[in-house]
């Protein structure tokens, strides 16, 4: 048991979810304790699960517990959701509650705890009217979101690093 407060990482199954660590280190250092949500797609190779859990202390949550089982992690101070989809930024503004991750996402806006997401979405799907509505709807309720990350290749062929530490410098006090 710790005095720190505890930070739910959320990932989504975007490519740049293999730097999931480096998030994990930079709210380590700001002296948050981390639990993982990531949703089912994520936990199909989208990063490396045995790494996060060495790094956390913790199992990854993808999948509701059963009534009666204990609460694998305390409850949020704060919730990061990074790299955030498409997806599950269009389920989670609708109330689409169909994993455990989004189910997550719901009940933290409904209790107030403060959430900043870093979108990782193309700028063909950010230019959809259903996630555009989605990001005003969150933004309506007090989620805080960072600049979308879509990922396409920089003029000499690199990519753009994605700012995992922008996330926590969203929340308050960050």
């Amino acid at each position: 048991m710790t005095d720190k407060p505890f930070l739910y990482v959320v990932v989504c199954a975007a490519g740049v979810a293999e730097g999931v660590s480096k998030l994990i280190t930079a709210a380590q250092e700001r002296d948050w304790e981390v639990g993982v949500l990531a949703t089912p797609t994520a936990m199909n190779g989208f990063f490396d699960a045995a790494a996060v859990e060495t790094q956390t202390g913790r199992p990854i949550r993808s999948a509701w517990r059963r009534p009666g089982d204990p609460r694998p992690f305390p409850a949020p101070d704060a919730v990061v959701v990074a790299p955030a989809t498409f997806n599950t930024v269009n389920k989670w503004a609708a109330g689409i509650a169909d994993t455990l991750a989004v189910g997550t996402l719901c009940e933290a806006c409904g209790l107030g705890v403060p959430i900043a997401v870093l979108p990782c979405v193309s700028g063909a799907l950010a230019a959809h009217p259903a996630y555009q509505d989605a990001v005003a709807r969150l933004r309506g309720m007090g989620v805080r979101f960072g600049d979308p990350y879509a990922g396409e290749a920089e003029g000499d062929g690199g990519r753009r690093e994605f700012g995992w530490e922008r996330a926590l410098d969203l929340l308050p006090g960050g």
